[in-house]
């Protein structure tokens, strides 16, 4: 049974101008001076650089749009004004004056990527200095491919021939897959091609010159990789009848080799992403000083001539219907503009309000750089401080750099949860990591500290912190648990 009923409901909606200001508050330096160019290439209303005179008016703001402007029936005389009129005669199209003011020989402002070689390409390479069958040459090259940014080939030979047969047509056998992976081994960087951790150390050792402390080191990863991976250091002595010495120096060698051969190659390819620093803190005379970077400040003002225009439709007594649609046109981008350029503003208020109050809030952190003086501070407690929504701070926190005395730092890591101590105070749970980290690194490495013995030290410090809890902070600072700090 249908029923009809009213109900009153409160909503709160979001403009279209609201959420294009969130994004703009988002958006790093970079991206936002990317996000500035390209709303000037759409907009031709939006200039740059300062207005030329202070006597400007918004010749636009009373534009009629009532029916009779927009009558058919209106009676529309051949010397109706052209719109082409109002724009200025002395505006000269940028493509009439390239050709007797630019030389060809002038300086190419756009600074081009550099394309590179591959990693892919660079093995591929390598194997023209191989005699291979044809057969084997699909096979390798198939192989290199297989090889991630790590240099790995993490897949079974049963994969590798089975895709061979349905992708390539090539029909071959796990030995002679095999082989032809031994000869790929051979590429350099050395290590390349490995299938594990284990067999890309042990092409490592093979390739070095043989000496007794690595032909001890290839028995140590090929015989002994498990009791070695735990850092069983006492039965790896026992087993090869070994000094602790002897074994320390295999280890040395081994601690030398790299893990990731790919990575040496590929990550000189990759466009180096440029941090650039949205705020800068500095000390004056023992006083915190906040500064916005330029670069997020442009000067920007609505066209004069577009304006003008405006004011020479609202003068002219009849109007075509054509003219009223492209004036019609010209008043969307000059509100564009305009609301543009009051969204930049707010865009610069916000950023600089947000990051002052963590400023002061954070004060003898900013004042010292010693970590354990930051003090607990979530996004509800800047929010509170600048009567602003906490999306309005996380906006701002996770996409922000500030160029401090210390260093480059990203916003949001100055934010962390409290924690109470024995004497009732709430610190920074980042205060408690940098203790934590600093126990760990003057720890005896011979015997390093368990989890519970970690506990026992910060609560001797004053943070009665849970042997759990030591375990989640130490994950999150990547130290590892105390059986693989252990060193001989």
């Amino acid at each position: 049974m249908l029923k009809q009923f009213l109900q009153f409901k409160l909503s709160q909606k979001l403009s279209p101008q609201q959420i294009q200001l969130m994004k703009l508050i988002q958006l790093p330096t970079q991206a936002f001076e990317q996000r500035l160019k390209q709303e000037m290439e759409d907009n031709p209303a939006l200039e740059g650089g300062k207005e030329t005179s202070d006597e400007f008016e918004d010749n636009f703001e009373e534009f009629d749009n009532s029916e009779d402007d927009y009558n058919d029936n209106e009676t529309i005389e051949a010397e109706d004004i052209n719109v082409d009129e109002y724009l200025s005669d002395d505006d000269v199209p940028d493509y009439r004056t390239r050709a007797n003011n630019y030389s060809a020989d002038d300086e190419e402002k756009n600074v081009p990527y550099a394309a590179g070689t591959s990693f892919t390409q660079h093995l591929n390479s390598q194997l023209n200095t191989f005699r291979l069958s044809d057969e084997e040459r699909e096979i390798a090259e198939f192989l290199v491919g297989s090889v991630d940014e790590s240099g790995y080939i993490r897949r079974s030979l049963s994969d590798i021939m089975d895709d061979l047969a349905f992708t390539q047509n090539v029909f071959t056998s796990e030995e002679k897959i095999e082989k032809v992976l031994n000869k790929v081994h051979q590429l350099d960087p050395s290590g390349v091609g490995a299938r594990n951790l284990q067999e890309c150390l042990s092409i490592q050792l093979h390739r070095k010159e043989k000496n007794p402390d690595v032909e001890l080191a290839i028995e140590l990863i090929d015989k002994a990789f498990d009791p070695f991976s735990k850092k069983h250091y006492q039965k790896l002595i026992q087993k090869f009848d070994i000094t602790e010495q002897q074994l320390k120096d295999a280890i040395d060698e081994i601690e030398h080799l790299n893990p990731k051969p790919g990575g040496s190659y590929a990550g000189n390819n990759r466009i180096v992403e440029h941090v650039i620093p949205d705020f800068a803190i500095t000390i004056v005379d023992g006083e915190l000083e906040l500064t916005l970077n330029g670069r997020n400040a442009p000067e920007l003002h609505v066209s004069r001539e577009y304006s003008n225009m405006m004011k020479g439709y609202k003068e002219a007594k009849d109007k075509s219907k054509s003219q009223k649609d492209a004036v019609q046109f010209i008043k969307q981008k000059l509100d564009a503009a305009k609301w543009f350029i009051e969204a930049i503003k707010q865009r610069q208020q916000t950023l600089f309000v947000t990051m002052s109050s963590i400023m002061h809030y954070q004060k003898a952190y900013f004042l010292s750089g010693d970590e354990r003086k930051l003090r607990p501070m979530i996004l509800k407690d800047i929010a509170d401080e600048i009567e602003m929504d906490v999306s309005t701070v996380s906006r701002v926190a996770n996409s922000k750099y500030v160029d401090t005395p210390y260093g480059t730092k990203l916003i949001k890591e100055f934010f962390s949860e409290s924690m109470t101590n024995d004497q009732g105070e709430e610190v920074s749970t980042r205060e408690i990591k940098k203790i934590l980290e600093t126990v760990v690194e003057k720890e005896n490495k011979r015997k390093p500290l368990t989890d519970e013995k970690l506990a026992k030290i910060l609560k001797e410090k004053g943070y009665p912190i849970a042997r759990r809890t030591i375990a989640k902070y130490r994950e999150q600072l990547d130290i590892p648990v105390a059986r693989l700090r252990k060193k001989i």
